[in-house]
């Protein structure tokens, strides 16, 4: 198959995704609205228990979709991820999915709107009726970088630029400006009605992806956690959590759990420098728990406060977060736990096999446990987060 033909079938099948899960009636339709509804009606912020049963999440890092799109090697790693979080689902069941950012390598994406990988990496999910929420990585918005075989003798490969079927040269009109995270997450939220994302207070801009989601009680609205969603940055503005993120995490949960009742678990992207004080060496030993531990932490650049709050705060029970592929494991620190997800996608470095960390929610008494879910179908790592 000629290189333009595997592009143009690929897209087809992108198409077809995109379209075609959206009129599937999804099973927690006693829960949720169906699917069948393409555009996001009245936004909800609550997740629920449901009645004798745990609340259970998967968390999925650095997928990484789009990669080297004109070469046979980048569509099949797209595949592969698709595989691996398709056998996740099936076999965790989970009931909410976070997308721990780099969703997509934007810097690899060669084409004017980068949500249709967006969209391809979020379809296993979609189609299994699920609803779920994403962080933004250092990859998702990056500027697009120019591989320099383009500039050899066998010249820049045709190109998918401006539509999801038109196909240019360099001579003629394609641009390589990327999609902007703005721009990203309101076609996600947009175009899913099982999105809980949300943009965001504009004030933190250029920081978008922070907000709060409640899992609620199965019999009340009384809260059982909450889930905070921040934007740990990289890509097209500097790897930090800014003083003013800190600050809207403080007033926030303040507001909303003035007394440090209700549990509180976080979600970022890039390890904060804390990672690094409690990373083991070499082989992992307890009490920290993973099975991976084959490189170094790589941090934000700077600490602006976040930490600092969080480690003050009771009721802060873990930190998830993904970047590092060759990492896997949890460590307490001070009050709370600081943990790795597992590299799910196929794209992106590193080639140790692939998984999904599982959370496991328990409302009386309250438990946070966790997980590692393999692409084999074993499971490892098994660790009591809170009790």
């Amino acid at each position: 198959m000629s290189l333009s033909r595997l592009i143009l079938s690929l897209l087809f099948q992108l198409m077809l995704g995109v379209l075609g899960f959206e009129g599937l009636v999804d099973q927690h339709r006693g829960r949720w609205r169906s699917s069948a509804v393409a555009l996001r009606m009245s936004p909800e912020n609550q997740l629920r228990m449901k009645p004798g049963a745990p609340f259970k999440i998967a968390l999925f890092a650095d997928l990484h979709f789009g990669e080297n799109a004109w070469t046979n090697w980048g569509p099949q790693q797209d595949v592969n991820s698709i595989r691996v979080m398709s056998f996740v689902l099936d076999q965790e069941n989970p009931d909410f999915i976070v997308y721990l950012g780099d969703v997509i390598t934007a810097n690899n994406v060669p084409i004017g709107n980068a949500s249709q990988y967006w969209d391809q990496a979020i379809s296993p999910t979609r189609a299994r009726g699920i609803p779920w929420a994403s962080v933004f990585g250092n990859h998702d918005d990056a500027q697009f970088v120019w591989p320099t075989e383009w500039f050899s003798a066998s010249g820049i490969p045709p190109l998918n630029c401006s539509s999801a079927t038109s196909f240019c040269r360099a001579d003629e009109d394609c641009g390589f400006t990327g999609t902007t995270r703005v721009e990203l997450i309101q076609h996600e939220i947009g175009s899913n009605t099982l999105s809980l994302s949300e943009n965001g207070p504009r004030n933190l801009w250029p920081s978008v992806s922070n907000y709060v989601l409640q899992i609620s009680s199965s019999d009340s609205e009384s809260p059982v956690a909450f889930l905070y969603f921040i934007d740990s940055g990289g890509g097209s503005y500097p790897e930090v959590i800014s003083n003013g993120q800190a600050e809207w995490f403080r007033s926030t949960s303040q507001e909303i759990n003035p007394d440090s009742r209700v549990p509180e678990i976080v979600f970022w992207h890039i390890p904060s420098k804390a990672y690094g004080a409690v990373a083991p060496w070499f082989i992992i030993h307890k009490p920290c728990v993973g099975s991976i531990n084959k490189e170094k932490v790589a941090p934000q650049e700077a600490e602006m406060g976040m930490m600092k709050i969080l480690e003050e705060r009771p009721s802060v029970k873990a930190i998830f977060v993904g970047h590092n592929h060759g990492l896997d494991w949890c460590c307490p620190h001070k009050s709370l736990w600081l943990c790795f997800a597992r590299h799910t996608g196929y794209g992106g470095y590193g080639n140790w096999p692939r998984g999904a960390r599982m959370l496991e929610i328990t409302q009386q008494p309250f438990s946070l446990k966790s997980w590692i879910r393999m692409e084999d179908g074993s499971v490892h790592s098994e660790v009591v987060l809170s009790s």
